[in-house]
């Protein structure tokens, strides 16, 4: 089992670097369309509707495959973790999309017509209004999906990229031992545990200073 401990951890840090990158993409690709989508403009939106329900719909895998076999028929090629990256960073922000979505109308919008008031413009009233409000909303699910995209990593496998589920099992076969796969399924949890519990201790605190604020 020792032999296979170099791979594995090596597995292991692919698997962060795709979880931190495509978790990067996403929030900076949702926030986008998030904000764009809150100015109302029809053509604009009919664009980003179809963006969110097509990347929604997409299977990830499938997506994947996509990527990193079909588009270079089509000029375009990009390395395995790249073309990974870019599946689960694509597929997350049309979700990540959505929930900042929802913390932008969260706020109130009597908010809204008081700063329209003071001669803000659009910008201003996002940037300084909506956004502080709404994040506080959206964290919670915001790190709950960081994890489930997180824990999508394992299907970079299939485009024969060595995370740590690809590690597990190359090892499992070569060592034809079950260990390799235990000691993945142990680090899956040391990394998505702590996460989860976090994405929970978030979401109770918000609740409390959601109730403050409304007493």
């Amino acid at each position: 089992m020792q032999m296979a401990w170099p791979t594995m951890l090596k597995g292991m840090g692919v698997t962060i670097q795709i979880a931190i990158f495509a978790a990067m993409m996403s929030t900076t690709l949702g926030l986008l369309l998030a904000v764009f989508r809150s100015f109302n403009n029809r053509v604009l939106n009919i664009f980003i509707i179809g963006y969110v329900d097509f990347f929604r719909a997409m299977p990830i895998i499938v997506l994947m495959v996509f990527i990193y076999y079909a588009l270079p028929y089509l000029g375009v090629t990009l390395d395995a973790v790249l073309s990974g990256i870019l599946a689960l960073g694509l597929n997350s922000s049309a979700y990540v999309s959505e929930i900042f979505r929802a913390g932008i109308l969260s706020v109130k919008k009597g908010q809204l017509e008081a700063a329209h008031a003071l001669g803000m413009t659009s910008m201003q009233t996002m940037r300084l209004i909506l956004l502080p409000q709404a994040f506080r909303v959206v964290l919670p699910p915001l790190v709950g999906n960081y994890v489930a995209s997180a824990k999508d990593t394992a299907l970079c496998s299939s485009i024969s990229i060595i995370e740590l589920l690809k590690a597990g099992l190359s090892e499992q076969a070569l060592l034809a031992n079950p260990s390799p796969l235990i000691f993945s399924t142990v680090l899956y949890l040391l990394m998505f545990v702590p996460l989860t519990r976090l994405s929970s201790m978030i979401e109770t605190r918000m609740k409390k200073s959601q109730r403050k604020v409304n007493m």
